[in-house]
């Protein structure tokens, strides 16, 4: 683009490069502008001299220096060439496959700053926020509250004015323990209810607001993230803190319970031979029960779904209840199930199609797939993984072939939860039971 163009500058990507190799293949020349995760270094190639533009927000960036060098009267030429060069780690970074997430960061006027500063971030707020990790122990039949516990200690040694806010997910009865535990402070419980990859959108039109307090700072919060959507209308639920858990973790073992019921119902077609698609479609035009959330999968995973489904079960203790517990035997069925179908094929080599959950995801924390492959490996059936989102030749020990053609080539049978267009040319070789090309 010459200077001149430089306020409607539009920059076309070139290519998106994954690999050292694919850097070598593409040839790219001293002059061209190469944009990288600044994590990770393309060794043993120093013959590429051109510019490196150390931050993820590399568009923005690059659009920063070109302004820059039309003021100063700097000139590329005309023909230069934009690299994308992604090295990224499994475990590394935050999911952000998020369309709002994304266009509100780049282009929305945003009050927003971040900090590793503890006296900063303390520093006599209104309120806290709490939203950090709150991970099933499985020895202790318990969610691990410990980094929430931890904020709430340092916030009643810096800030005890300041109201705390809890968004993780909890036990239920927590927020009350607390109280017990910190009687000067004043903490609420506020689930959140968002879909992966819909959090931003999930806020600006939420289905309901629930806060654990009435109290009038309670009030002030929900009306902050009423204000802050642009749903109009939205319910507004203020109740106890504990009744607050228990909405979310109903609220998300529902959902369990109805992926597991479709899916049981799929395993029963498939077994006695039956249109699975058929029979959903005839259930769900009753509209008590209605089209949606009816896909059949591989099982329920993610970050949510399996821990609160068993977190919800341990606080069932000495509750009378049959359901609850069976929805989570539910899923692990469904998964051995979906294992003894492939096995039964007797397939040499097992081609993995994305470890992610969802269409449009990166990602794939706890994801059903992960059991299921564990349980074929374990008959000595070789597995292999296409997954785009991880750049290292191995993960867990399983292979990863992200060359697509090589995948599909090597695999006798292709494991899909969910469909792509990008599997059209090789159908013989799918197994799947999704029926509606959605999530």
């Amino acid at each position: 683009t010459k200077p001149r163009d430089i306020d409607n500058l539009e920059v076309r990507i070139d290519e998106v490069v994954h690999s050292k190799e694919d850097v070598v293949a593409l040839g790219i020349e001293n002059g061209d502008i190469v944009c990288y995760d600044p994590k990770f270094e393309i060794t043993d190639s120093g013959f590429l001299k051109t510019r490196f533009i150390d931050d993820k927000a590399s568009a923005v960036i690059l659009l920063m220096l070109l302004k820059y060098a039309s003021c100063h009267n700097l000139k590329f030429k005309y023909n230069t060439k934009i690299y994308f060069v992604v090295y990224e780690e499994v475990g590394h970074g935050a999911s952000m496959v998020d369309k709002e997430i994304s266009e509100f960061l780049s282009c929305k006027n945003l009050n927003l700053k971040a900090t590793t500063n503890k006296d900063e971030a303390y520093n006599n707020p209104d309120f806290i926020i709490i939203a950090t990790p709150t991970d099933y122990d499985s020895e202790k039949n318990f969610f691990n509250t410990s980094s929430v516990e931890s904020v709430i200690s340092l916030a009643e040694q810096k800030c005890p004015s300041s109201t705390i806010i809890i968004k993780s997910t909890i036990p239920v009865g927590f927020t009350e323990q607390m109280k017990k535990e910190h009687p000067s402070l004043e903490i609420i419980f506020s689930p959140e209810f968002l879909r992966e990859g819909k959090a931003l959108y999930d806020n600006l039109y939420p289905s309901r607001i629930i806060v654990g307090s009435a109290s009038e700072k309670a009030k002030i919060f929900a009306d902050l993230l009423k204000n802050s959507a642009l749903k109009k209308d939205i319910p507004v639920l203020f109740m106890n803190s504990t009744e607050a858990e228990a909405v979310k973790l109903f609220a998300n073992t529902y959902l369990a319970l109805r992926v597991a019921y479709f899916n049981e119902l799929d395993t029963y077609a498939e077994l006695k031979k039956l249109n699975t698609k058929s029979i959903i479609d005839g259930v769900c035009l009753d509209p008590r029960i209605g089209s949606h959330y009816n896909n059949p999968s591989f099982g329920y995973g993610g970050y949510c779904l399996p821990k609160d489904t068993k977190q919800l079960r341990a606080n069932y203790q000495n509750v009378p209840s049959n359901l609850i517990g069976a929805i989570v035997e539910s899923n692990d069925t469904r998964k051995n199930h979906i294992a003894s179908m492939i096995i039964s094929k007797k397939p040499e080599t097992v081609g993995i199609y994305r470890l992610t959950m969802k269409s449009n995801s990166d990602n794939f924390r706890a994801s059903a797939i992960q059991d299921i492959m564990k349980k074929i490996r374990a008959e000595g059936i070789k597995v292999v993984i296409y997954e785009p989102t991880i750049f290292s030749s191995e993960y867990e020990k399983y292979p990863v072939i992200n060359d697509l053609k090589k995948f599909k080539d090597e695999c006798d049978i292709i494991v899909a939860n969910r469909l792509n267009e990008e599997l059209q040319d090789v159908k013989q070789k799918i197994y799947t039971r999704d029926l509606y090309s959605r999530d």
